[in-house]
């Protein structure tokens, strides 16, 4: 079996996959739900308790048995192969929602060149001789209306097909072609991708902190999110919701985690990756929060 060129790329291999929207776009709204700072120590309770034994062991079997999740779990039992191939499963279907997000990103990313901004105003229609705002444009926002009429150019009810939205289905071909271009030398060509798709989205946090904490009332962001509500920590379905969150932000239970260790000797020393990756984890969704707030 094929093994990583490097201890880094392999490190950046489980940040990259286990650090994603999970950290960026749902910690936050959690951390707002459930009492600021408060749901901070349930997460990270639960973090050690839970998360960080269930990485360990996906690490341990991927790297002893040197096989993807389907070999592992039929190695371990061939009545429990059934898993390996339901993990599978839930990856495809992850990985379509993913990366009609990215067609989505794409889209934004060309339009974003137009000076100004497509979605900063409202289009001007002529009515007659007479030039007057999108009328639905100017009942909701500009940004709500570039969304649904030029993005997305949905139909007006669900049973209508709207016809093909070739400029969606070019971005989404664009995405898929980025990811296979990624793994059509398996580890050989994603490990090098690495370096890049999981040590850019840091940059980018860092640009939006430093841009935050220049913006008027950041200072009462910060405050409100580190002003926890400890009444919420008695409340049950916090701990369920930080449990879900945990097990969402490690990518556990999907196979990933087990497919990237196959690739290690197995003599590395997976007790240190995986509390490592676990707490960038940990720290890369309290920077992201510390960003929104």
């Amino acid at each position: 079996r094929p093994a990583w060129n490097s201890k880094l790329q392999y490190i950046l291999a489980q940040i990259g996959y286990s650090v994603g929207l999970g950290n960026v776009w749902r910690f936050p709204y959690l951390c707002q739900k459930n009492g600021g700072g408060a749901y901070l120590v349930p997460y990270l309770v639960l973090l050690i308790i839970i998360g960080l034994p269930l990485f360990f062991l996906e690490l341990a079997v991927g790297q002893r048995i040197r096989r993807g999740s389907i070999g592992v779990w039929n190695y371990i039992c061939p009545r429990l192969g059934g898993i390996g191939y339901a993990s599978c499963l839930v990856c495809f279907f992850v990985g379509l929602y993913y990366n009609v997000i990215i067609g989505w990103s794409i889209f934004y990313f060309f339009k974003s060149f137009q000076y100004p901004l497509p979605w900063s105003e409202c289009p001007i229609v002529k009515n007659g001789s007479v030039a007057v705002v999108e009328t639905e444009c100017e009942r909701s926002s500009a940004t709500t209306y570039f969304w649904y009429r030029e993005t997305l150019d949905i139909s007006n009810s669900i049973s209508e097909s709207g016809g093909l939205n070739w400029k969606m289905t070019l971005c989404l071909l664009v995405a898929w072609s980025l990811v296979g271009l990624a793994m059509i030398k398996g580890i050989q060509s994603s490990g090098k991708v690495m370096y890049f798709s999981s040590l850019f989205p840091y940059v980018v946090l860092v640009c939006f902190l430093v841009r935050g904490l220049l913006l008027r009332g950041a200072v009462d962001g910060i405050m409100h999110m580190f002003t926890p509500k400890l009444d919420k920590m008695l409340d049950p379905q916090v701990w369920r919701e930080a449990a879900t969150q945990v097990f969402f932000a490690l990518g556990l239970g999907f196979g990933g985690v087990i497919a990237f260790s196959s690739y290690n000797k197995q003599d590395n020393n997976c007790h240190f990756d995986a509390t490592l990756v676990s707490f960038i984890n940990f720290f890369t969704s309290v920077l992201a929060t510390l960003v929104v707030f």
